[in-house]
């Protein structure tokens, strides 16, 4: 049975504008729920954080995942990366179908930049199962690429080799190295790059110069590919997000 689905992925910066100038996370909500994708893959969501909750009072009463998934999106699922004294924070899959499943893998190389991919397996409408994998990785050059082997060696060892399958978020790639460690060997296209080769220009959100954010799939076409909230007033977050309209037949 052919259906089409919408994705989106999106840095939040824990629900700050750039260099934590104002609160974003109302608005980010509003702009998400516009742009309604059926599946959202969130990187740098506060599930709390009682410094923040002190100090603003329009600060969510549950985790922002949860915040912006109320309503909209029919499940959620939550990976906790970073733990500290005033709270943590990780990554989401929000989802309009249901999530029958969700690990969170560590990654951690170094100790001081804890990392994890969550990895979601959905139930579509016709039945069929979508693995989601929503990342961050490291800012190192070698701690992304044990991060990426790590999560190539994951998924050959958890689900089938045809499987279809959704990978996004924001991968710090900045020389452009991820495809060549990924694309051959999980069979993946990444959403741009299908038109010059290359991902698209994601950050910082005001003037996006850098292709650090990604969405990788396995077993759709791929329709439609844009980059969102990148504008010169973008101050929903220091990053842009990226929204794609995928087949699969």
């Amino acid at each position: 049975m052919a259906y089409a689905l919408t994705v989106a992925t999106f840095n939040i910066h824990k629900g700050f504008s750039p260099f934590n100038a104002r609160l974003t996370v109302h608005e980010l909500r509003e702009r998400l729920r516009r742009l309604a994708p059926d599946i959202v893959f969130l990187q740098e969501v506060q599930g709390a954080h009682s410094g923040h909750a002190e100090r603003h009072a329009h600060w969510p009463a549950v985790a922002q995942h949860e915040f912006i998934a109320a309503d909209m999106w029919a499940d959620a699922a939550y990976g906790r990366n970073v733990v500290h004294q005033r709270g943590h924070h990780g990554n989401a899959i929000l989802s309009r179908f249901p999530i029958e499943h969700a690990h969170n893998q560590d990654v951690t190389h170094l100790r001081f930049e804890r990392r994890g991919l969550l990895h979601c397996t959905l139930r579509l409408p016709d039945g069929e199962t979508l693995h989601c994998v929503c990342v961050h990785l490291s800012l190192f050059a070698r701690s992304r690429r044990r991060q990426m082997a790590a999560l190539v060696e994951y998924l050959e060892g958890e689900i089938a080799a045809d499987a279809p399958l959704i990978i996004a978020g924001d991968f710090n790639d900045w020389n452009n190295r991820a495809h060549s460690l990924l694309a051959p060997r999980l069979g993946l296209t990444e959403v741009f790059s299908r038109d010059d080769g290359l991902p698209a220009r994601s950050f910082p959100a005001r003037l996006p110069i850098f292709r650090l954010d990604r969405i990788y799939v396995r077993g759709f076409a791929v329709e439609v590919a844009d980059v969102q909230f990148a504008e010169p007033g973008g101050h929903l977050s220091d990053h842009a997000a990226l929204a794609a309209r995928l087949r699969r037949d």
